[in-house]
């Protein structure tokens, strides 16, 4: 399978991840900043959270990195918690933005 398909895929299954506390996933939150995947399937997804210090960070961790396990071809994922670019409600999908009532 070529990387751009194992990309969207990988996307697909992050779309099945929701924040515990929103409720909305964390493609349409902004959250994800980019999926990698080199030649040997180890998929690395850099993503944020919406808040430094987020209590709910190892338990996103865990089922971001199953999602992804999820899909074929993926031997091993990493997940890269950044800080920067900070994360913004400019960053949200207009869906997760009127799930929220935030116009």
């Amino acid at each position: 399978m070529d990387k751009e398909k194992m990309k969207e895929e990988i996307m697909e299954a992050l779309e099945t991840v929701e924040d515990p506390e929103l409720h909305i996933d964390i493609v349409n939150l902004g959250l994800v900043y980019g999926v990698d995947i080199d030649d040997d399937g180890k998929a690395k997804v850099t993503m944020t959270l919406t808040a430094m210090g987020c209590p709910l960070a190892g338990m996103i961790n865990e089922m971001v990195t199953t999602a992804v396990q999820s899909v074929d071809g993926v031997k091993d994922v990493e997940v890269n918690i950044v800080w920067n670019p900070p994360w913004s409600k400019d960053r949200m999908s207009r869906y997760a933005k009127m799930a929220l009532g935030i116009h």
